[in-house]
Order: C-alpha cells, then sequence, then structure tokens
C-alpha cells in the first residue's frame, strides 16, 4: 500500500469520527453546524484520479450518512463535490504549477486557497441542504443554514490549514 493512501485513510478516519462524534452535535443559533468532513475532499492532489475522488467521496458521504441519520443527503453532496474538485483546483491553480499539486495555502497562496476553500464548501453546502430540505417552502431557514454552516466550515478549515502550514 502506498503511503498517500494510508495518509488518506487516516485522514479519513478521523473526520468521520469528529464530525460523528463532535460536530454534528454543535449548532450555532439553530442554523450553523459545521460540516468539515468537506476538507477530506478539498485535499486531492490535481493528477489524482477522477475516479478515485469519486470513490473516496462517496465513501466518506455514506459513512457519513450512516452514522448521521441523513439518508443519502452526505454521499449526494459530498460526490457531487468529488465531480466537481479536479476542476475546481484547476481553476485556482497556476497554469505553470505542477501536475501533482495538492491544495493548500502554501502551494495556492492565502487569498486562492480562500476562495478555493469558500467555493467548496459553498458548492457542498447548496446541495446539503437543498437535498435535506428538499423544498423551498422554508427559503429563510435554508439560506441561514447555508450562510451559517459555510462561514462556520470555512473558518475551521483555514484554521486547521493555518496550523498545518507551521
Amino acid at each position: 500500500m502506498k503511503i498517500e493512501t494510508i495518509r488518506h485513510l487516516f485522514t479519513f478516519i478521523i473526520l468521520c469520527l469528529a464530525q460523528v462524534l463532535v460536530f454534528n452535535h454543535v449548532t450555532l443559533l439553530g442554523c450553523a453546524t459545521p460540516l468539515l468532513y468537506v476538507y477530506f475532499i478539498m485535499m486531492f492532489r490535481r493528477d489524482f484520479p477522477k475516479w478515485a475522488v469519486l470513490l473516496w467521496s462517496f465513501s466518506l458521504g455514506i459513512v457519513i450518512d450512516i452514522f448521521s441519520d441523513t439518508p443519502g443527503v452526505a454521499a449526494s453532496s459530498a460526490t457531487f463535490l468529488g465531480l466537481l474538485q479536479p476542476n475546481l483546483v484547476n481553476l485556482f491553480a497556476t497554469k505553470d504549477s505542477a501536475e501533482d499539486l495538492t491544495p493548500t495555502i502554501r502551494s495556492l497562496g492565502m487569498a486562492k486557497y480562500v476562495y478555493y476553500t469558500i467555493a467548496c464548501v459553498l458548492t457542498f453546502n447548496i446541495i446539503f441542504f437543498t437535498v435535506e430540505s428538499f423544498n423551498f417552502f422554508n427559503w429563510q431557514q435554508w439560506a441561514k443554514n447555508i450562510g451559517g454552516s459555510t462561514l462556520l466550515t470555512v473558518v475551521l478549515i483555514l484554521a486547521i490549514e493555518n496550523a498545518r502550514k507551521r
């Protein structure tokens, strides 16, 4: 087994446990829940096989769904983000950067990494809360959930990434 696969598996387990045991029980102001497992999908390098990104993303989503009692919501959202992630990395990475670029603050720069994080988390949250509510009857709560969860998740991801940078 490659060291990269072991690293992905370790990160997968840690983020799943953190989400299921801690972050699913945190709700700020009734609308903001940190969905930190999005960070796992964001960390795939640029030349990682697309089928593998989709497989890891779906696996992450289905594990979260099983332990969070959200049938298919996290799996569909994570798979959709896994589908878009290679394109988002290419959107924010410079053209002359390495093919094996891993999106980090160090490799993209602070501003581009913040935009990359916001794009990934916002995309994930729009799909997640749309599938979860499955209607727009209470669109204000839907918008609060998306905005609050996106803000909280982005702040946590940037804090973790900043700590990893050192």
